[in-house]
């Protein structure tokens, strides 16, 4: 029987921790092979109470606190790596609820030798309830929102670029290193780069699931995607040949729209061009969300939907965009 770290970075995750904990102590993976390593940002709400409560509740798991004061992912990845004793490392998040049989069938999937790094699929639910919420959720999923992100919404497995969370063999890190803290975002997809590149193989497998709770407003849907498409960039002048089509084409639409804004009112055909394409983008959005509408019977859908992938596009892009204007600054500065 192969022993198991599973890894959390959280800060201030008080109203979700709870949540992961139960769905690990469920597992059917046997309770005697699993540690639990907790990597905190030294919260400032209840998260540690919740733990320590969940602690005293359930001896029988091994569970360990150790802090983060950095506060970024992939710090508190790497010192609960470090902190890691089993055989397999499996990445989990305050926001997720894993499947009963995650850790099983990622086990599972390990030792036939599918992938150096195995993970399966995200299934997004509303952080709370209400129409924009839920809206949020059901975009986070939609191709039209994440395009080729085969993680939220594929039905087979495939050899893919990234996996959410992921488990993989703890000699993995002695080969490729740990997660790079100086990307504060995008630093799961960085490391199955450096998987790929080392010649090993990043699996998803549709029988390995987790419920992940979105975000509930649009502000922090915004935020969020404007810090992806931020250290997305930085990830990729490292890795320039990872660039993928879907993420090309929301800070090129963001591009032409700041363009056509900027030199409509005195070219012609500036103002069709942009007229054009905003009509093209509408009617794209009208249609996922009357496809969707008529698959989950929920009329707020035709509002929610496009406002919701929206935001995700503009601040994905306008995030990307501007990591390039400073980094850019920034090498002529120091240049």
């Amino acid at each position: 029987m192969l022993t198991v770290s599973i890894i959390v970075p959280c800060y201030n995750e008080q109203s979700t921790i709870r949540f992961l904990l139960d769905a690990i102590y469920a597992q059917t993976y046997p309770r005697s092979a699993l540690e639990v390593i907790i990597s905190d940002g030294l919260s400032e709400d209840n998260t540690r109470a919740e733990i320590s409560k969940f602690h005293d509740e359930h001896p029988d798991l091994h569970l360990q606190l150790v802090d983060n004061p950095i506060r970024s992912i992939p710090a508190g990845l790497n010192r609960a790596i470090q902190a890691a004793t089993s055989e397999i490392i499996i990445r989990l998040d305050a926001h997720s609820q894993p499947y009963p049989d995650y850790i099983e069938r990622s086990v599972l999937a390990l030792e036939a030798g599918l992938g150096e790094n195995v993970g399966g699929i995200w299934e997004i639910q509303p952080g709370k309830p209400g129409w924009m919420a839920e809206s949020i959720a059901i975009a986070a999923a939609h191709p039209l929102g994440v395009g080729d992100a085969l993680y939220r919404h594929a039905n087979h497995q495939a050899s893919v670029d990234t996996v959410p969370f992921g488990a993989f063999k703890s000699t993995l890190v002695d080969k490729i290193g740990m997660f790079d803290e100086t990307l504060l975002t995008n630093e799961d997809y960085e490391f199955n780069t450096r998987i790929r590149q080392s010649g090993g193989r990043v699996w998803l497998d549709p029988g390995i699931r987790s419920v992940y709770f979105a975000r509930t407003t649009l502000t922090d849907l915004a935020r969020q995607y404007w810090r992806y498409g931020f250290w997305k960039w930085r990830m990729l002048r490292r890795h320039p040949q990872t660039l993928r089509w879907r993420q090309a084409l929301p800070p090129l639409f963001v591009l032409s729209l700041l363009a056509g804004v900027v030199s409509a009112p005195f070219s012609a055909y500036m103002r069709y061009f942009i007229s054009v394409e905003i009509m093209i983008y509408l009617l794209a959005l009208f249609v996922a969300s009357l496809q969707t509408l008529m698959l989950k019977h929920k009329g707020f859908l035709l509002v929610g939907l496009p406002l919701a992938i929206t935001t995700m596009h503009i601040a994905w892009g306008a995030g990307f965009l501007w990591s390039i204007i400073t980094s850019s600054l920034r090498s002529q500065k120091y240049g």
